[in-house]
């Protein structure tokens, strides 16, 4: 799979394509319908007997978030990195990922221009798939129903996918956010269709857990993170490459939130590996995937009756864990 950052990377040979374009923060089942229909538009034009053979899928998105640009300090906390968002993105049978950096400049770009020059001059698009609700050009003044406008002046096709709906609920990027912010991981999962996870690089601490007999992988995250809300779980702490493969991966409890109990009011994001003292993991970049709150944040009256603790919800983790 290609993968360009900025359209002055696309191959200048680059033929028609069929595209699909949004944030797409988290890649979540909705992404993945709208994504999915732009795949099965791609086959059914081959299918058909077109003239070319089946059109290469192209997803365009952007980095930063767009908010942070045109309303600076806004930025959602965001549920998956660009890195990963590609991953994902490319898991999903398309041919290239486009990642725009999403400059003021940028945001300035009206309609016509910004469907002329992304999709047009560029990608050469034959074809676009997009969210029912998804808007684009200055102010967000653009729309579905313009975006297909253009298209008969540009040549393309355009369709806006309907949101997905389940079990009456409107699966959206800021639902899921809403839904980690109350520590509600396994609705969070049904709606990534995944479980949902956290990046980062393992740093020093203040080396409580080890000597607890409980010794931690201590994230530092990228700003913006959207972390589960405050709570012990269960999940799986997984060390990547400097590519972000998974290299490894072990059965974890983890922690979120102030250690109480030591009277401290920094927020954390702690994982143990189920049985594991000998990980060096420090200044690797981990990844925690969460799977279960197993309970909040307590402060308890005395160590012993936190170690007592921890025994218990390592106990349980492994329970939830363990095939």
């Amino acid at each position: 799979m290609h993968r360009w950052y900025g359209l002055d990377e696309v191959p200048e040979d680059w033929g028609a394509s069929v595209v699909t374009i949004g944030v797409f923060d988290g890649v979540h089942r909705g992404h993945q319908r709208i994504v999915g229909r732009a795949v099965e538009l791609a086959a059914e034009r081959a299918a058909r007997g077109s003239q070319h053979a089946r059109l290469p899928v192209v997803v365009v998105t952007f980095d930063p978030h767009p908010d942070e640009v045109v309303r600076p300090g806004s930025h959602p906390p965001f549920l998956s990195t660009a890195r990963r968002r590609a991953e994902l993105l490319a898991g999903l049978g398309v041919d290239a990922v486009c990642m725009l950096p999403f400059t003021y400049e940028f945001s300035q770009l009206g309609p016509d221009e910004f469907v002329r020059t992304v999709l047009v001059d560029r990608l050469h698009a034959a074809a676009v798939v997009v969210g029912e609700n998804f808007r684009f050009g200055h102010r967000a003044t653009g729309d579905v129903s313009l975006l297909a406008k253009l298209g008969e002046k540009y040549d393309y096709t355009a369709e806006g996918v309907p949101l997905l709906v389940a079990d009456g609920v409107t699966i959206s990027s800021s639902y899921i956010r809403e839904r980690l912010e109350a520590g509600e991981v396994r609705v969070a999962a049904a709606a990534l269709g995944r479980p949902p996870r956290v990046e980062g690089v393992v740093v020093r601490g203040h080396m409580r857990g080890r000597a607890l007999g409980f010794p931690t992988a201590n994230l530092e995250c990228p700003p913006h993170t959207a972390i589960p809300g405050d709570g012990i779980y269960a999940g799986w702490l997984l060390s990547l490459t400097a590519d972000g493969e998974e290299d490894g991966r072990w059965p974890a409890a983890i922690s979120v939130g102030p250690n109480a109990t030591f009277g401290e009011a920094e927020r954390t994001v702690e994982a143990y590996a189920l049985d594991r003292d000998d990980l060096d993991l420090y200044g690797a970049h981990v990844a925690i995937d969460f799977s279960a709150r197993l309970r909040g944040t307590v402060r308890f009256d005395s160590v012993d009756a936190l170690v007592e603790q921890m025994h218990r919800d390592v106990d349980q983790a492994r329970e939830l864990l363990t095939p």
